[in-house]
């Protein structure tokens, strides 16, 4: 599956981005999806995910109450809703897919990966 991230940008603290995530060459409705994100010397970590119906979600603590994702099947794309942006949000974001029947947590369980949007959150 081929994936296309974008709506990265630089904004305020405070600020709302929505993030978009295309999806091509594979039923999208079989794949779960995720956010990642890696801010320079750090690692990758999971901001959010959702199962293949977008019945089930899974957000990082710190995103908690502030992101919220979502799945468009009859457009072949995933969401990622930002609001009330802070600083240590910036990073490189990354939608990835996985063939899993349940969300997983850890990036090497996701087959297919974008190729990365900025967010940089100035403060």
């Amino acid at each position: 599956v081929q994936l296309q991230a974008s709506g990265g940008g630089l904004v305020q603290t405070g600020d709302s981005l929505r993030l978009s995530c295309s999806a091509s060459g594979r039923t999208f409705s079989s794949l779960v999806m995720g956010w990642f994100r890696q801010a320079p010397g750090k690692e990758r970590e999971l901001v959010s995910a959702i199962n293949r119906v977008g019945a089930s979600t899974y957000y990082a603590e710190s995103v908690k109450g502030r992101f919220t994702c979502s799945r468009d099947n009859a457009k072949s794309t995933f969401y990622l809703h930002m609001d009330s942006l802070k600083p240590e949000d910036t990073a490189v974001y990354y939608c990835a897919a996985a063939t899993t029947l349940y969300i997983p947590l850890r990036a090497q369980y996701y087959n297919s990966w974008g190729q990365g949007t900025q967010v940089t959150v100035s403060s």
